[in-house]
């Protein structure tokens, strides 16, 4: 489907020849020429949105005061909140949230039919492409039969999900679904998708060079920033607006250039720069920003480093991570199997529109701040947000402390609990123990032995993050070589996996010999996708979660991921630490976070000598070596050559052929949801909130896994109880994730997170809240009784509400809920903007007002006002909050509305809605 590109007024078409062929394109340069204004030291993440307002302008959602407006940030010192419409050249996703955005497609199609209108108007605008790669368990590890073994039960699991994505894939325009068992999405994006410069016919047929930009419906999909292509996070219910045409209303962000000098000292590896730079930015605080990073250290950073630092970007809270081109980016996209004709179109288009770095680059900035990398340390983040930074020779000591605060009552030798026959064993001596350790026993058939808090259970190399990142995974392989050759191996309670994020990481381990050294030391491939980051961790030995939960055990688990939230990874471990694809190989062989890596001993050789870290971690020289002798251009495009065939798995799934969703009546995965039932044709108008009674009074830094959580669940739960009461085997039971096109089941899934603390009670985890007879309850049976009465609800939070993932279900099942209104210090942008997106109002306290010193407990009252009428965006509207014994205070708030359009999404109810309407009568 041709590009449609606006009116041009200003006459900033320019042409330009790349490899023969001649390309239009819209001319910053032009630009300037024409009097718009001085854009030559706007950041070149700028200039790509400034090109994005060149080629859409029509006098009308793009005007020549939009334009203007890049002239004028760069005046004012990178500050003009101005309100922009920017539209993304694609969508990307994956299945967890890709599969309620289909499910809501699909609705939609159900919603137009309704209201009179045609069908075929849902179809996506912009190309989509969604990556399967969410879905794969890891069930069996360690061996050979893992990979083979852990695919069929997927497939077995998901049938449900895959056939309804062949729907969508046969039902929908511009739609491609690339199968399980490729990769994930980040990495395919990175390695295939993304063409930094894309080129398109318009509506006059003429061929269009412009930037590669997209949104994409998780929250890492900034990773692609380290190729200078834009993009990044949305929730599922904006990237649907995104590929049906609408615009994403945004303010020009304010840009903190983040300066690299000098190189990484030997012995450090791309993660521990981006675990320093998390800890920076978040101190700094860039929510809502965009970072760009220059300075002469680029030249040091290669491509895939650039990636995992732009991967993090939705750690340290920036909407963006951007790498300007560069020859790096040149090369990158030459030895990854681009053609060359795009190769020589990005170099040409970036040098002609002023977006090629130079040295001595140094353009205005909102703000700067800068890092010498040769002062970078090995290092871990943990035990529960991704910003802890933990120099790797604190790390043990720091755990000590974990331990001793989480466990404050403890003196004495704990008692200890074993399983199996036989006496008990003695009590092991465990570094800086201080007596606050509890202990436990496993005897299995092959093994007995003890564990403690601090034994690390889980250690995984996972994630597009690092596994996309050729110098830490062939680090990784190399110190496998090395323990085996001296005889080290795993201890027996780690369960260890390897998930690389495409089949090219395998092809480059072959190809050196490497992945048998994995192999040898339980770093078997267990599947291509997400697993123990996204929390498919599978489960683990039954006597060793026996062991943990008997014994009340601080499990630990050791992942090359970017997310370390409570409750995520697993439900038997409680303290989980991000490190480099190395370092989880090494704290494999270890297997307790007691120990100081960096001086004790990892075990014994076959002579019975010592073996430290030093002794197998691999020189810069080594990896850099074997990097340029197996990641090879020939690789990539044999791996990616069929990339949307899939196995004869998926060739075989066999789906309907219909316009429109015949939805299966008993399916627990799939239901249509509620959104469009019964929709007026015409909006509404906004409401005050009258006596609204809390759902929630919830604390810093309550994130979407908190809110929505993406892993496993117990058949005592709500969502637990409504499977079972439908025949589905607790063994069936997947995830929450795998079931989000189930509003049913995600309903009763927010707010249900194991390790969510809710104020309103003392000292209780887990998704409970007080009824409104004041008994504790369940939060989802809460909030069905305060329906029943129709009793709108809000709920209270801390700062950085809604940070982590781009989570549309946090925001749905919200919605669904009944809460009408979100107050607290302050939000993440994602999860503000899928509330507005789905018809909550999000709030901030102002005047130094919190959740704590209003003295909340639950049994208020709360009623705000000033919302009806004529709401300007970000108004100040009053509240009043009646307590249970009868005293009324009144504050004010701070709408989180933030545009004119999203105004009009609240009145309608949602984006959807919006949407929807306007494509009935269109």
């Amino acid at each position: 489907m041709p590009i449609t590109v606006g009116q041009d007024s200003n006459n900033t078409r320019r042409t330009l020849k790349s490899g023969g062929t001649s390309f239009a394109y819209y001319s910053i340069p032009a630009a300037e020429e024409a009097g718009l204004g001085d854009f030559s030291r706007l950041p070149s993440v700028l200039k790509v949105v400034l090109e994005n307002m060149l080629r859409f302008e029509d006098g009308k959602t793009v005007s020549t005061d939009d334009i203007k407006a890049f002239a004028d940030w760069a005046k004012m010192g990178g500050k003009n909140p101005r309100e922009i419409a920017y539209r993304p050249a694609r969508v990307l996703m994956q299945d967890f949230t890709g599969v309620p955005a289909v499910v809501d497609l699909a609705a939609m199609r159900d919603g137009i039919v309704a209201l009179g209108g045609d069908a075929q108007k849902i179809n996506p605008l912009n190309p989509v492409d969604l990556v399967i790669d969410h879905s794969v368990m890891i069930d069996e590890f360690g061996n050979p039969r893992a990979f083979q073994m852990n695919v069929d039960r997927e497939y077995e699991r998901n049938m449900e999900r895959y056939q309804f994505l062949k729907w969508g894939q046969k039902a929908f325009d511009n739609f491609r679904v690339v199968p399980p068992g490729t990769g994930i999405c980040h990495q395919v994006n990175l390695e295939y998708l993304a063409k930094t410069v894309w080129s398109d016919k318009d509506q006059n047929g003429e061929v269009v060079a412009y930037p590669d930009t997209l949104v994409g419906t998780d929250s890492h999909t900034t990773m692609v920033n380290g190729a200078a292509v834009l993009g990044w996070g949305v929730g599922g219910i904006e990237a649907e607006a995104a590929m049906l045409g609408q615009p994403i209303s945004m303010l020009i962000p304010e840009v903190i250039g983040f300066k690299l000098t000098g190189a990484m000292p030997e012995g450090t590896t791309a993660t521990d720069l981006v675990l320093k730079v998390v800890e920076l930015l978040r101190a700094k605080g860039v929510v809502s920003k965009f970072v760009e990073f220059y300075g002469d250290g680029l030249d040091n950073v290669p491509l895939a480093d650039r990636a995992t630092i732009g991967n993090m970007a939705p750690e340290y809270g920036a909407t963006c991570g951007f790498f300007p081109i560069d020859a790096e980016t040149i090369r990158y996209l030459t030895q990854t199997g681009r053609d060359e004709a795009t190769i020589e179109l990005v170099e040409a288009y970036a040098k002609a529109n002023g977006m090629w770095r130079d040295p001595g680059y140094e353009p205005v900035y909102t703000d700067t701040l800068e890092l010498d990398m040769s002062t970078v340390v090995p290092a871990i983040s943990g035990p529960k947000r991704p910003q802890d930074h933990i120099p790797l020779t604190k790390a043990a000591s720091e755990f000590g402390a974990y331990v001793k605060g989480q466990r404050p009552d403890i003196h004495d030798k704990a008692e200890i609990r074993w399983e199996g026959e036989g006496g008990q064993p003695e009590p092991q001596d465990i570094p800086g123990d201080e007596g606050h350790h509890n202990r436990g026993y496993v005897r299995t058939d092959e093994h007995g032995y003890q564990m403690h808090d601090g034994s690390i259970v889980i250690a995984s190399i996972t994630s597009c993050t690092n596994t996309s990142n050729p110098y830490v995974m062939i680090g990784a392989g190399l110190v496998a070589r090395k323990a085996r050759e001296l005889g080290l191996n795993r201890k027996p309670w780690v369960k260890t996996s390897l998930a690389p994020g495409s089949q090219v990481v395998s092809a480059y381990l072959e190809a050196a010999n490497l992945q048998e050294d994995l192999d040898a030391i339980g770093f078997n491939l267990v599947g291509y996708g997400c697993t123990t980051c996204i929390g498919n961790s599978g489960p683990l030995e039954p006597e060793i979660s026996k062991c943990i939960n008997d014994a009340d055990l601080i499990g630990v688990s050791v992942l090359s991921g970017n997310r370390n939230f409570e409750g995520r990874i697993s439900p038997d471990v409680r303290a989980n630490y991000l490190a480099s694809p190395p370092l989880v190989v090494a704290y494999a062989l270890v297997g307790d976070m007691n120990v100081d890596i960096t001086t004790a001993s990892l075990g014994k050789d076959k002579n019975g000598n010592d073996v430290y870290l030093k002794d197998i971690w691999p020189s810069q020289s080594e990896i850099a070596e074997l990097v340029e002798a197996t990641v090879t251009r020939e690789a990539f495009q044999s791996k990616y050559a069929d990339v949307f065939k899939g196995d004869e798995k998926w060739q075989a799934v066999e789906t309907t052929d219909s316009e429109t969703y015949n939805w299966p009546a008993q399916s627990t995965y799939v239901q249509n949801p509620p959104y469009f039932r019964d929709m007026a044709k015409e909006a509404g108008t906004i409401s005050d909130i009258k006596d609204a009674k809390i759902l929630a009074i919830l604390g810093d830094m309550v994130t979407t896994d908190h809110i929505s959580p993406a892993g496993s669940f117990k058949e005592t739960t709500p969502a637990g109880q409504y499977l079972v009461e439908r025949q589905v085997p607790v063994r069936e039971f997947n995830s929450y994730g795998s079931r989000r096109g189930n509003h049913e089941v995600m309903m009763r899934g927010t707010f249900a997170n194991i390790r969510i603390r809710n104020e309103m009670l003392d000292g209780v985890e887990g998704g409970y809240t007080l009824s409104p007879k004041g008994e504790q309850t369940s939060i989802f049976d809460a909030a069905m009784e305060y329906q029943e009465q129709g009793t709108p609800l809000v709920i209270f939070g801390g700062e950085q509400y809604g940070a982590g993932s781009s989570r549309d279900w946090a925001a749905k099942g919200t919605n669904l809920l009944g809460v009408k209104a979100v107050i607290a210090e302050n939000f993440e942008r994602i999860h503000r903007s899928n509330l507005v997106g789905m018809g909550v109002i999000p709030f901030e306290f102002t005047g130094g007002d919190t959740r704590k010193t209003l003295g909340l407990k639950g049994d208020e009252t709360v009623s705000i006002t000033g919302l009806e009428g004529d709401l300007k965006p970000l108004s100040q509207v009053p509240a009043t909050i009646t307590y249970g014994d009868g005293t009324v205070k009144e504050i004010m708030l701070k709408c989180r509305i933030d545009t004119e359009v999203e105004i009009e999404y609240v009145e309608n109810g949602g984006v959807l809605h919006y949407v929807l309407r306007n494509l009935a009568v269109a």
